[in-house]
């Protein structure tokens, strides 16, 4: 019985520990880190190359003819000179009126297959039409700020640089209820993406905006999931660098409602786990040394041991409490006021009331449990590569 109950002490601690870092404890570390770091080295200014480079902005759509005006206009406003910019859409398997409403722009490329395969056997084909040295991806309903072309090619001036990420960023402005909490947690990761720039590398890429050098690109199997995490970390594999540009941003509008951020959250766990698998080799910390740490405590983590140390904690300390420690009953009121304010917050969420101190352990929670949903998505779906479109909130810009 003793041996029983220290080991469930040593269980609770263990799992307390791993989230506390996953989530709280890498940021301070990494902090730590960036800060000694640059006490000894500062980063050099990187300069614009003359001339300008020729790019390709690369969008794969489907289904976007609401989108196409707004979207090409917002093109039309990048700063770059005129006939060093190439604008190419790959509209693979849309049967509504993407490729009709495209057809009205004379300088645009427009890639279109009537089958429908998924966004990554779409990049695969389409970038064998790509012939500049850099190519910059980016979602038909994402809008691009002014300068972004500039700022990303200004990140390649770095020889050791492969791939560019921009940074994602949420109006919440429109957004309903718990949906917000999309915002504050990419407002997290960019925080999280730009510390990791700074000691090292960006772990990984957002499709919303990134982009590679050409000659880099490898095809990647049909089915995967999450295509710019995929081609970002093979690009890192190989000694390159991910830098991440904050002065180069995507702006979307939040999910339309937690049903629709629901889909996706699913689909990026299910995506994450795929690529935990893909990428295993990238978890061998003596050959890839900081990237792989970076690696493990940045995203493995997250898709794999913590979410289930999480839900183990609950009844664990429970266990604990039950033994008569005032010390674990203390833990255990703590957990569950926390869960009693998830629950709240999933309560107002569905009459559409916005609250910061309820939706924020709703969201984290939210979040954990798709990643659990992920693993099964990923069983049920193997071999598939195409997803469901998650709706979005009406843009406030």
């Amino acid at each position: 019985m003793e041996q029983m109950h220290t080991l469930f002490i040593i269980l609770f601690w263990l799992g307390l520990a791993v989230v506390f870092y996953t989530y709280i404890g890498y940021g301070i570390l990494l902090y730590l880190l960036v800060r000694i770091k640059e006490l000894f080295k500062k980063r050099e200014a990187l300069h614009l190359p003359e001339p300008l480079p020729e790019v390709t902005l690369f969008i794969a759509a489907y289904n976007e003819e609401d989108i196409i005006a707004t979207k090409m206009e917002n093109c039309r406003n990048l700063s770059y000179p005129d006939g060093k910019l190439r604008i190419v859409w790959v509209t693979d398997g849309s049967n509504d009126h993407t490729n009709e409403r495209l057809a009205a722009y004379e300088d645009v490329t427009v890639l279109f297959n009537p089958e429908r395969k998924g966004k990554t056997a779409a990049l695969n084909r389409g970038m064998q039409y790509i012939s500049t040295p850099y190519v910059i991806f980016t979602d038909a309903n994402t809008m691009l700020n002014t300068d972004a072309i500039k700022e990303i090619v200004r990140c390649f001036s770095d020889p050791k640089v492969g791939c560019v990420a921009g940074e994602k960023r949420v109006d919440t402005q429109s957004a309903r209820g718990a949906t917000a909490g999309e915002g504050i947690y990419w407002k997290y990761e960019s925080a999280l993406k730009n510390l990791d720039d700074r000691l090292y590398s960006a772990v990984g890429a957002a499709g919303e905006l990134f982009a590679i050098q050409t000659g880099l690109f490898e095809q990647m199997p049909s089915d995967t999931l999450l295509d710019d995490f995929i081609l970002s970390l093979r690009i890192a594999a190989k000694g390159y660098k991910i830098a991440y540009c904050k002065e180069a941003y995507a702006t979307e509008t939040a999910s339309l409602n937690m049903k629709e951020e629901e889909k996706r959250k699913i689909r990026i766990a299910a995506g994450g786990l795929q690529s935990v698998w893909r990428l295993k080799g990238l978890l061998n910390i003596f050959r890839y040394g900081t990237l792989s740490f970076q690696y493990v405590s940045h995203r493995v983590l997250r898709w794999t041991l913590t979410p289930l140390m999480l839900f183990l904690l609950l009844p664990v300390n429970a266990v604990l409490a039950i033994s008569g420690n005032p010390f674990y009953a203390g833990l255990l009121f703590l957990q569950l006021l926390f869960y009693i304010a998830a629950y709240a917050g999933y309560r107002m969420e569905q009459r559409n009331l916005r609250n910061k101190l309820l939706f924020v352990p709703y969201y984290f929670l939210f979040m954990n449990i798709n990643v659990i949903r992920g693993f099964f998505y990923l069983i049920r779906n193997k071999g598939n590569g195409a997803w469901s479109k998650a709706k979005r909130s009406p843009s406030s810009l």
